[in-house]
């Protein structure tokens, strides 16, 4: 089995894909820098865990990935609040981003390395 495999890895690349998409107009080059790293962080983070030898390893990452998922919220709400992102934009981006947070829910230290 691959990273490329995981359900997980699979939403978090299409979430990152719509960031990209969805900011690709935004002149603050700062913030469209910032939320697009937060963004390809999170499926980075995933494969990267996947690759390497140990289980701790693993967690490691997949709590690298966590916390890029949660600085990702962060910058989607600022977004919206400053006019950068539309509503509409943001809830479909927070349904993938609660999708992907769905596969931590219960198992706080290790994501269950499962196909998709």
């Amino acid at each position: 089995m691959s990273y490329e495999d995981l359900d997980v890895w699979k939403r978090a690349c299409r979430l990152s894909c719509e960031i990209y998409t969805v900011l690709s107009r935004c002149r603050d080059f700062g913030f469209r820098d910032q939320i697009t790293r937060s963004g390809l962080s999170i499926p980075s983070n995933i494969a990267e865990g996947f690759e390497r030898g140990s289980q701790k390893e693993k967690r490691q990452f997949l709590y690298y990935a966590k916390g890029s998922l949660a600085e990702l919220k962060t910058q989607v709400y600022i977004g919206q609040r400053i006019g950068y992102i539309l509503e509409k934009t943001v809830a479909r981006g927070s349904n993938a981003m609660l999708r992907i947070t769905c596969v931590w829910l219960g198992k706080p230290s290790i994501l269950v390395w499962e196909r998709a």
